[in-house]
This record gives structure tokens, sequence and C-alpha cells, in this order.
């Protein structure tokens, strides 16, 4: 047999051998998906880039912070929903892979009554202990307290509705039907314009309109996205009948889980809690600027990782773990080469990139968009081998260790904050932290399904670790050498792009995966030059 490409970004196996026919489908069907994927990204990264410069122009630097405070405190609660929605993901790509379609139809039936359950909880939760620590231990201006309570409420509702939306979502993806994302974004697109056009008519206070409108959004592209499901997969048939023995099997589940999700949210949102309480809501708002940017930037790995993560699952469901190993791995490198490609000029000409974007660059947010996009491609390594610990099901002491580790976020951060540092050190402490939990992650891995991390090392991290230094030298040296200008932005980006693109080819791939691209894009040229021919 011939080694065949596993993956959708062109890159063949270069030392194992797959048969072809499993493999030759799943890469044309990683490949349409990564690609309707990432049309759905440009054009929602481009919305929000544009959105987000007229909000924060419509309602200013403080009532913009007051919104990602008060929303960040809203988010710290799905702690209780993290896990689940991970437990949830899980059980229904992995019974795809196993082909049981009627324990399908029970784990989607069950998965909707347990959100509720828990979206239950924490609406009461929120309303009674929320509104006192929002009126009373969070930085908020006495004249902005009103609008900010009702901001809790449009965040708490929408925080409800993407909640119940969880299985649906979980549902198209294991069904890898990328293009109802797709479609389902122009309608979602259209409307965050609108907002941003109408919020600046608001028919009241601004931020309280704001918040409205972005609720309804919210509840308009879930009940869309229930609705395909409901059409196109037999499974999505709520039984409201709760089976027991699955309920414990997805709540032993989401129990260990729970620590991971936990952390995940302290060291997100509850650091964002964090620096409105010591540093107000204008150090919020650069935050909120630069989660913005490294949430367009990080969508470009997230896409590659959202097409080939069911064929992870779905590869340990069925034994085959070459193939696995083989997407583990690629994965890896692959993600982390896309979020360098996009974060080194940004990293290069952070100023110049918000200036020309927002005009209004927050104080803060220069360093946090730097500090942020590098922490963002750490944590990228790992996102393949988290996929690949949830398709084990035996998650219990791989939460207890990595989760552990990451639970140092917010305690860690609370003292370097009291002790008066400065807020950006909050996210230094991330990025040490999140190499703390990758050497974890490997270690933990190599027993439990016998990974390869000596070989991991070598083709991983030390090849990324080789292609991002190479990569910046260039674009370094003309940021050096030259006075911040308009022309030197320009040739910085033109710089990056070309020098990271070349790097990642000739020191990131190996010999077949350049043959593999060089033969695609050949295969691509004499298609439209046939086009034109026949035209």
């Amino acid at each position: 047999m011939k080694p065949v490409a596993p993956l959708a970004a062109g890159f063949a196996a270069s030392h194992v051998k797959y048969p072809t026919m499993h493999t030759s489908g799943d890469s044309k069907r990683i490949a349409k998906n990564t690609l309707l994927l990432y049309g759905r990204m440009i054009l929602l990264m481009l919305v929000a880039l544009y959105t987000s410069r007229v909000i924060l122009q419509a309602l200013g630097v403080t009532d913009f912070g007051i919104y990602n405070a008060v929303g960040g405190f809203v988010a710290m609660f799905s702690v209780l929903t993290g896990s689940l929605s991970a437990a949830i993901s899980r059980f229904i790509t992995f019974e795809l892979g196993k082909g049981d379609k009627e324990k399908l139809t029970r784990i989607f039936s069950t998965a909707v009554i347990i959100q509720l359950l828990i979206g239950l909880v924490i609406i009461v939760l929120v309303e009674a202990f929320g509104i006192w620590f929002l009126n009373h231990k969070m930085s908020i201006p006495p004249g902005r307290l009103t609008a900010a309570n009702w901001v809790l409420q449009f965040s708490l509702l929408t925080f409800a509705i993407n909640l119940l939306s969880v299985p649906y979502n979980a549902t198209i993806i294991a069904h890898e039907r990328m293009s109802a994302f797709a479609y389902i974004s122009l309608l979602e697109a259209a409307c965050k314009l609108l907002i941003a056009f109408l919020v600046g008519y608001a028919p009241f206070d601004n931020l309280i309109f704001y918040g409205l409108l972005m609720c309804l959004v919210a509840l308009l592209v879930r009940s869309t996205y229930a609705f395909y499901c409901k059409r196109h997969f037999s499974e999505c048939r709520v039984r409201w009948h709760l089976d027991r023995g699955l309920f414990r099997e997805i709540a032993g589940f989401a129990g260990w889980n729970f620590i991971g999700a936990s952390s995940g949210v302290l060291r997100d949102q509850g650091v964002n809690v964090l620096l409105n309480v010591f540093c107000g809501p204008a150090v919020n708002a650069a935050r909120g600027i630069a989660m913005q940017v490294s949430s367009a930037v990080g969508q470009f790995t997230q896409n590659f990782l959202t097409a080939i993560n069911p064929q992870i699952t779905k590869s340990y469901a069925q034994g085959e773990r070459d193939y696995l190993m083989q997407l583990v791995f690629q994965g890896s490198r692959l993600g982390f080469y896309m979020l360098l490609f996009l974060s080194l000029p940004i990293i290069m000409e952070t100023h110049a990139v918000l200036q020309l974007w927002l005009k209004i660059v927050p104080d803060h947010a220069v360093l946090f968009v730097r500090l942020i996009l590098i922490y963002v491609m750490t944590e990228s390594i790992s996102y393949p081998l988290v996929t690949l610990m949830l398709a084990t099901g035996r998650i219990r002491n791989y939460q207890i260790v990595v989760g552990g580790c990451q639970m140092l976020n917010f305690p860690l951060a609370y003292v370097l904050l009291k002790v008066g540092l400065a807020p950006e050190s909050t996210v230094v402490l991330s990025i040490a932290v999140a190499c703390l939990c990758l050497a974890t992650r490997l270690y933990m891995l190599r027993s439990m399904v016998k990974l390869p991390v000596r070989r991991f090392l070598l083709k991983v991290v030390l090849n990324i670790l080789a292609v991002s230094l190479l990569s910046a030298v260039l674009p370094s040296l003309i940021v050096e050498s030259r006075p911040e200008t308009l022309t030197r932005f320009f040739v910085v980006v033109v710089v990056s792009l070309l020098s990271t693109f070349l790097c990642a080819f000739y020191v990131g791939c190996s010999k077949a995966e350049r043959h593999f691209v060089l033969a695609k894009a050949s295969q691509l040229l004499q298609k439209i030059r046939h086009g034109k021919t026949k035209s």
C-alpha cells in the first residue's frame, strides 16, 4: 500500500502506511470541512474586527470594559457546564464511531435534560450571588451600576441559550457537517453588522441596548442550529426520559473533567474579574481587545482542529493507533504554524495594528495582545493531546494532575496583583503554567496511550522552536533598525508572512510533506490553466 495524506492541511504521512480507502476518504472529508470552517472563520473574523472598532467607539473604553468584566463574571459559572459539554461531545462522537444509533439517541436526549437542569442551577446561583458581587465587590463607576446590572441579566440569558445548544453543536461536529456552521455564520455575521449600526442609534442607554441585541442574536443563531439538527439527524429528537445509566456514565466522566474545566474558567474569566477588582474596567477593556485579537487569530487553529478532532476520537474508538498518533503529531505541529503565520506580524507591529484597527488604543492593550498571542500559541500544542485524552475516557488521574497545575493560575494571579505587579504579569504566569501543563500531559499520556514522548519532543516541540526563532530573525532586525512608520508596517508584515511560510515549509516539514504540497499546488495550477484554456 502507498502512504496517503491523513490531514486536510495537505501534509502526507512520511513514515506510517494506512489503508488507502480509509485515509483517502477521511482526508477528503477533513479537507472539505477545514475549507468550510476557514470560510466561516474569515467572514466572522472580519465582522468581529469591524464591529469591535464600532462598538468601542460607540460605548467608550469604560462601558466596553464593563461589558467584558460583567460578561466574564457570568462566564465563570461555565465551570459547572464546561466539563459536561466536553463529556457530551466525547460521548456523541464516540458512539457515532461505534455506529450504535439507538444509544446515540439516548445520549442526545440525556444530554439535553442534563443541560436544562444545569442551566436552572446556574440561573439561581447568578441571581443569588452574582447580583450581590456585582454591586458590592466589582469596580464599576457609580453612574453605570444600573446599566451593569442589566448587562448581567442579558449575559446570563445569553449564557443559558448557548448552554442549551451544546448537544446540537456537538452532533453537527460529530457528523462532520461543517457546512452548517459555514452557512449559519452568514446569518450571524449579518446580525452582528446590524448591531454595530444600530448601537449608535440606541433608543435608550447604549450599553443596555447592546446587551439586549447580543442576547437576541444568540437566541436566533442557536435556534437555527437546533432546527438544522432536528431536520437532518434522526437522533436529535428529545425523549423526555432520563436514562439513569447514561446519566451516571456521563456525570462520572464530567465529574473528573470538572477539574480541567474549572481551571480553564478560573484562568480566563476568574483572572478577568481579579483585574477588575484590582485595576478597574479600563484594564478589562485592554484585555478584552487582546482577547478579541487572539480569538480571531486562534480561529485558524480551532477550525483546523475542529475538523480533525472527530477523526481523533473515532480513530481511538476503532483502534487505529498509527493513524491516531499521526493525527495528534501533525495536529499539534500544523496548528502551531497556522497561529505563528498570523501572530508574528501582529506581535512585531502590535501598536500599528491596533492604531489602524481601533484608532483608540487603550492603555496596556499592546503588551496584552503580544503576551496573549504567545500564550495561545503555547497552548495550541496541547489541543490534540487533550482530544486524545478525552477519547480514552480514562481521565481521573490526568485531570487531577494537569487540572491541578492549571488551577495555579488563579491564586498566583491574585498574589501577583496583590503585591502590586503590572496586570500583564498575569499573562506571563499563564504562559509559564501552559508550559508546565504541556510537560505534564506528555508524561501522563505516555502511560495512558503509550504516546512516544521522545519522538513528540523531537518532531513537534523542537521543530516548533526552530521554526519560531528563524521566522522572527528578519522581522526583528527591521523593527529594531527603522522607526515606526506606515512603510515599516507593511514591510514587516510581508517579511513576517514570507519568513514564517518559508521556515515552516523548509524546516518544519519533512521531505515527503514538501513533495506532497508541491504536487497538490501543481495540480491546482493545472486545473486553473485548464479552466482558462476552456474559456
